[in-house]
């Protein structure tokens, strides 16, 4: 079996005559974190808008574990174990925190009408045991204590911490995380990394945008810098690092 979970080839994708993909590749293996790092425009944002399914390309192939899903939608890439985070976080935010966790869960049996009726007892039971397992995440994360309170009285760090725990209840295989630590303070960075480097020992892969370079340096197995939509550099955070294309990209 290939390692590789996700491999995308020649994606290219216009807004109104402006390239935001430029027959863009790379491929993703199991249990590896990869950082997309590049200026603003740079079309990484597009990627994982195409990755997901929210736009579509004009060429290219998106395969995940050995099968195109190019032309899915987002909530079947989601059933397939892709989840992502958003810049905007796209919380519920008068919803609790813990209910977010809970509408994150996949393939609740509450969500079909024959159980509601006729399945009652199993599916009261599948949300008894959802809420454990949110509960749990929300343990291990630190942020049980806020379980019952709203999602809006989170500090933004938190909120950012609570994106990501929704991404893992989805029970994702690939987790697609845009700037998890953009803007926030050190102690929740720190804590945010931290978990986000564990993840590969629980089976996950994931596809890291982060404009804080020591955070990706930190973080991520290899790194691809983009510009205007095209991979400019590719190889490990260090090599990618010191590339002369990269270096002229972050003073200029």
């Amino acid at each position: 079996m290939s390692d590789v979970i996700l491999e995308v080839s020649g994606l290219s994708k216009n807004f109104d005559g402006i390239q935001a993909l430029a027959d863009f590749s790379c491929a993703v293996r199991r249990g590896e974190i990869l950082g997309l790092i590049g200026p603003n425009g740079a079309g990484k944002t597009t990627l994982f808008n195409v990755v997901t399914g929210f736009i579509s390309p004009e060429k290219g192939k998106v395969v995940l574990r050995g099968g195109d899903v190019t032309a899915l939608p987002p909530y079947k890439l989601a059933n397939r174990g892709i989840a992502r985070t958003f810049q905007d976080l796209r919380l519920i935010r008068q919803l609790s925190v813990s209910d977010n966790v809970l509408l994150s869960f996949r393939d609740q049996s509450g969500e079909r009408l024959g159980n509601v009726f006729f399945r009652w007892k199993r599916s009261r039971e599948h949300e008894a045991e959802n809420r454990q397992v949110a509960i749990r995440l929300l343990e291990e994360t630190g942020l049980a204590e806020k379980a019952y309170d709203p999602a809006e009285n989170l500090s933004y760090g938190q909120q950012k911490l609570l994106s990501l725990v929704c991404c893992l209840a989805a029970g994702a295989e690939l987790l697609l995380l845009d700037e998890p630590v953009a803007g926030i303070a050190p102690e929740m960075r720190e804590k945010i990394l931290g978990i986000i480097r564990e993840l590969p020992i629980k089976g996950k892969s994931v596809i890291l945008i982060e404009h804080d370079l020591d955070a990706v340096m930190q973080t991520c197995d290899r790194v691809v810098f983009m510009d205007a939509g095209a991979t400019i550099s590719e190889g490990t955070p260090q090599e990618v690092r010191n590339d002369p294309k990269v270096i002229k990209a972050y003073i200029d």
